[in-house]
């Protein structure tokens, strides 16, 4: 079952489809062949990024599980449910082979999909994703700390305009809630990340790999992007300058010309000549 209503942004549209006993939200937009963007954990929004993207390619950014309304949750007991959730979405968008992108969780959520289904993902885009551990550089738990200290963590400045997108305000219980709910459906698949397994099966992703980076990034250290590219078969690292955990959004044309460089795939091919 499928809805199509517009969006704000009147060359967006929204589509709701029903995967199984699971509903998805996913916004479409652009032209052209397919990518699939999955989000981190401050939800889905079309933003600028997403703009950049459409503008080659048609932009499938959808709504992890949870992560709005309905009790998707209780039918996705782990991380595995939820990549099989995603290559059923596919299917049910009649996508068969595509290119992804992934934001921080969206990124663990995007390698993981790599891993299991590998013929399905042609190239794979990692916006400073989560997923791999290391003692020596723990990735702290956010669901631990005040909202109005996640900014100083997460953005490279944490006076810019964006840290108001990511802490609601404290006199609106229904931003409050809705960011509360959005961080629950996310935590409930990555804690603790160490035995969720993906070092243990990143080695089967055969898609060429951009890892993007912000270079203060204070929440899930650039030390990992070696750490990704190491278990990989094909992988770039892009480190972005001034940029911390959102790099596609602090530092907009220096990632977005990463990315889009990377997704054409006849000018990666010219690179690597």
């Amino acid at each position: 079952m499928t809805a199509t209503t517009p969006t704000a942004t009147s060359n967006v549209t929204e589509r709701q489809l029903q995967v199984g006993q699971i509903p998805a939200r996913v916004l479409v937009g652009g032209t052209g062949e397919p990518v699939l963007f999955l989000h981190g954990a401050g939800g889905l929004m079309w933003d600028p990024f997403l703009d950049a993207l459409a503008g080659d390619y048609t932009v499938y950014a959808v709504e992890h599980p949870g992560a709005g309304e309905g009790d998707a949750l209780a039918h996705l007991p782990g991380i595995w449910e939820l990549v099989l959730f995603y290559d059923e979405l596919l299917d049910a968008l009649e996508l068969d082979t595509v290119r992804v992108v992934g934001h921080s969780f969206g990124g663990m959520v995007a390698a993981e999909l790599a891993a299991n289904n590998p013929r399905r993902v042609s190239r794979l885009v990692l916006l400073a994703p989560i997923g791999l551990w290391r003692d020596d550089a723990p990735i702290p738990d956010i669901a631990a700390m005040p909202p109005e200290s996640l900014p100083g963590l997460v953005l490279a400045d944490p006076n810019s305009p964006l840290a108001e997108m990511m802490v609601p305000p404290a006199d609106d219980p229904q931003a409050l809630f809705e960011a509360s709910t959005r961080m629950a459906s996310i935590l409930h698949f990555i804690w603790p990340i160490p035995d969720k397994g993906l070092d243990r099966r990143i080695h089967r992703i055969s898609a060429p790999t951009l890892l993007v980076w912000g270079s203060k990034d204070k929440l899930v250290s650039p030390v990992y992007a070696e750490d990704f590219a190491a278990r990989l078969r094909t992988a770039e690292i892009s480190m972005i300058d001034g940029a911390g955990h959102l790099p596609h959004l602090e530092q907009p044309d220096a990632a977005r010309k990463a990315v889009l460089g990377f997704l054409d795939d006849s000018a990666t091919a010219a690179r690597g000549r």
